[in-house]
């Protein structure tokens, strides 16, 4: 028996998202210090910090109401996504593929914002002498997702469709 909705098997790629980040999350509290960088290469740290805001600490000084904002607006997103990959034909796998990534991330962060009222960053890549903005597992998700979207609405990448 065929399930009628064939793409909601992919879901579990966003529960994997979910527990790799929150159980690295708890890890990376337990072992470092905030605002303590841990070399490890040149181009790559450890480095624990705390962002109230969104992408690139967007809105982190916005004086608290900002952590519901960001909730509302990940609980809707993540809505709107699960409807999405519900929705999809079975021959769109990359695309099912890539909205798991991102639901996964937006509710790993999501977690953060709701028990901590912050989003829980220990990630750090360095571009030559400028640091990129902390992140974590649930960004990475995020990011990979949407190149992975990106790439697959341009280009038919990974598309099984026959036409």
């Amino acid at each position: 028996m065929t399930s009628s909705r064939p793409q909601l098997k992919w879901l579990w790629i966003s529960l994997l998202v979910v527990a790799l980040d929150q159980v690295s999350k708890q890890i990376a509290e337990s072992m470092l210090t905030p605002h303590q960088a841990v070399n490890l290469l040149p181009f790559f740290d450890w480095y624990l910090t705390y962002n109230t805001g969104a992408a690139f600490s967007f809105l982190a000084d916005a004086g608290g109401w900002q952590r519901w904002f960001f909730t509302l607006v990940a609980i809707v997103i993540s809505v709107i996504i699960v409807q999405w990959i519900r929705k999809l034909p079975q021959d769109e796998t990359v695309t099912a593929i890539s909205l798991s990534l991102i639901l996964g991330g937006a509710i790993g962060n999501l977690i953060d914002r709701l028990y901590l009222g912050h989003v829980i960053d220990y990630i750090q890549v360095w571009l030559g002498s400028y640091p990129w903005p902390a992140f974590n597992i649930a960004d990475a998700a995020i990011s990979v997702g949407a190149v992975m979207l990106l790439l697959s609405s341009f280009s038919g990448f990974g598309s099984t469709r026959t036409e």
